[in-house]
């Protein structure tokens, strides 16, 4: 997540580039929006599971992780890492990013670490200006920003995040909606026990990180938001796989990727089990950037270090043909996911920012 100063040296059909603007509402199934980002999760592990020369070298207690992630194939290594994704989401619904087989997922910023990447994503825009992690107000529009401030949105959209950068790439003053991360409390409305504990465990819990808890606790809060409020579009971002990653924990980013995993299942089976979303709720998945490569560079991303480019995204849901692991693909952007997100719902994003990037093609059935 963090470009820490060592480190400073949602799918389309095959061929396509870009979609409509939007479907209309009318012909959507899709009411609500959940998109959950790994931060700094590599396609490499997406798709193949763990990494032989990483696993096999030093990064932590590996002969445990050996024991639990490594397997014969890719494909055994990536079900043992990401269950859920590959016996559902991939089946189910479309992922895109698998290079081995044509398919190139890529920011279009050329920072290649957390601040540019969120900004790119939910903003729709590569903004070469957004160039740093700094604790700046962002002041490019945003997709969530831009969805609460609608009638049949406002206050029902709300953003949860590991990192507490999320006030400023979302820049909260601006949009007023819900946005909670890092160590904050939540304090919006009735709080309620579940969320009396999360608040009192942020405040007792040995602080790891600076300004980033365990991802337990932004995942158990959107939940008890999830429950308890019922938005119409929620936005996660999970963190433990980029701040392993930068320490050089290979055993525990394997490990917070298999739990993110499991976070996700937990979380689709809930909107499964509730009126309000089963059948008429789509699920984004994505990271914020892509790391180096090998022994020497996996810890890292950003401008200097090739790979740092490569990224990942799904998608699953009412209106998304089951195509699974999409090959031979053009190349889609993260930039590209706000228009998206904006298009399951019926909306054209690109009315409001027209330097957006359009919506991936595909994603939605009958709209190419």
């Amino acid at each position: 997540m963090k470009q820490h100063p060592t480190v400073l040296c949602c799918i389309l059909l095959a061929g396509t580039v870009a979609a409509p603007l939007c479907a209309s509402a009318a012909d959507l199934r899709t009411e609500n929006v959940v998109y959950v980002m790994l931060d700094g999760f590599r396609h490499q592990e997406l798709f193949s599971g763990a990494e032989e020369p990483l696993i096999q070298g030093e990064g932590g207690n590996l002969e445990l992780a050996r024991m639990r992630f490594w397997r014969a194939t890719p494909e055994a290594r990536r079900e043992a890492l990401m269950p859920f994704f590959w016996k559902v989401v991939a089946k189910e619904g479309q992922v895109f990013g698998d290079q081995d087989h044509g398919s190139i997922a890529q920011v279009a910023n050329p920072h290649k670490f957390s601040y540019p990447g969120y900004s790119e994503t939910l903003c729709g825009v590569a903004d070469p200006g957004v160039d740093s992690n700094k604790k700046i107000h962002n002041k490019n529009l945003n997709v969530l920003e831009w969805l609460h401030g609608q009638k049949p949105y406002a206050g029902r959209v709300a953003a949860f995040g590991a990192w507490d950068l999320f006030p400023y790439i979302l820049n909260q003053p601006r949009s007023g909606m819900v946005v909670n991360a890092g160590y904050t409390p939540f304090t919006e409305g009735k709080v309620t026990p579940t969320i009396a504990t999360i608040n009192r465990l942020k405040d007792e819990m040995t602080r790891y990180w600076k300004g980033e808890p365990f991802d337990a606790l932004p995942y158990e809060t959107a939940m008890e938001y999830l429950k308890t409020r019922k938005p119409r579009v929620l936005f996660l971002s999970l963190g433990e796989t980029d701040e392993w990653a930068h320490d050089n924990r290979y055993d525990l980013y394997l490990e917070s990727a298999r739990l993110a995993d499991g976070y996700i299942e937990t979380l689709w089976n809930t909107l499964q089990s509730m009126s309000k979303y089963r059948g008429k709720t789509t699920l984004m998945l994505s990271t914020d950037h892509g790391r180096g490569l090998g022994p020497d560079g996996w810890q890292g991303h950003g401008r200097d270090l090739p790979n740092s480019e490569n990224v990942w995204m799904a998608f699953m849901g009412p209106d998304t043909p089951a195509l699974g692991v999409r090959a031979d693909t053009g190349r889609v952007t993260a930039g590209q996911m706000a228009a998206t997100l904006a298009a399951f719902l019926g909306k054209d994003y690109l009315s409001a920012v027209p330097e957006a990037a359009p919506p991936v093609a595909g994603v939605i059935a009958g709209k190419n």
